[in-house]
């Protein structure tokens, strides 16, 4: 077990998209036992620093793997193909299209009828891209096919909690007070299935 390690390495897990969230809580558990700081505590503050070092890794490693948008973008990243690289790249006219058109009806809706209908489309556009990328990346093992949608999936991220703003400020506006429950999970898609991230 090294620091440098990937996070899929480092926890035991396949180098995929899809994995199986109750398996990496329970990786994630198992090493966070072996390097909590306090399991050194006899042995000296060195070895209760570098096992503080560890216990910052492992958490990083989960957070990054647990959260759909962010393991994609990862994956990508491992592959050569960092995001970051390419976000001057041109987004494709229909997405940018799209992308004003719910705008627009974000701007314009007056009632939180519209605001969930917009809500609804946001939402499968959402699962659509989810599955694009996870097809990318799990099956056809093209990340850099991945990399526009990835970037349409965090611009759907930000709609999604643009949208549960306003439904507040509506349902605050008229009187209504109930909570607005998301309903997208991690970053806009997760699970495929109950049992997976």
């Amino acid at each position: 077990m090294k620091l440098d390690q990937d996070d899929f390495a480092l926890l035991g897990l396949p180098r995929c998209f899809a994995l199986d969230a109750s398996a990496l809580g329970e990786h994630w558990r198992a090493l966070q036992s072996k390097v909590h700081p306090d399991r050194f505590a006899a042995e000296g503050a060195a070895a209760q620093r570098l096992a503080m070092q560890w216990a910052v890794r492992v958490n990083e490693a989960h957070r990054r793997l647990k959260d759909p948008l962010a393991r994609a973008t990862y994956l990508c990243e491992l592959a050569g193909h960092p995001l970051r690289e390419h976000e001057g790249a041109a987004v494709p006219q229909e997405v940018l299209t799209r992308q004003m058109e719910w705008h627009e009806a974000l701007a314009d809706a007056a009632s939180s009828d519209a605001v969930h209908a917009l809500d609804r489309d946001v939402t499968a556009r959402l699962k659509s891209v989810h599955d694009a990328v996870a097809s990318d990346l799990d099956e056809r093992h093209d990340a850099g096919a991945a990399l526009p949608r990835l970037r349409e999936w965090m611009f759907l991220v930000r709609l999604r909690s643009e949208i549960e703003r306003r439904l507040e400020a509506l349902e605050h506006a008229s009187g209504e007070g109930e909570p607005v429950v998301a309903s997208h999970g991690q970053h806009g898609a997760g699970a495929t299935s109950p049992r997976r991230a």
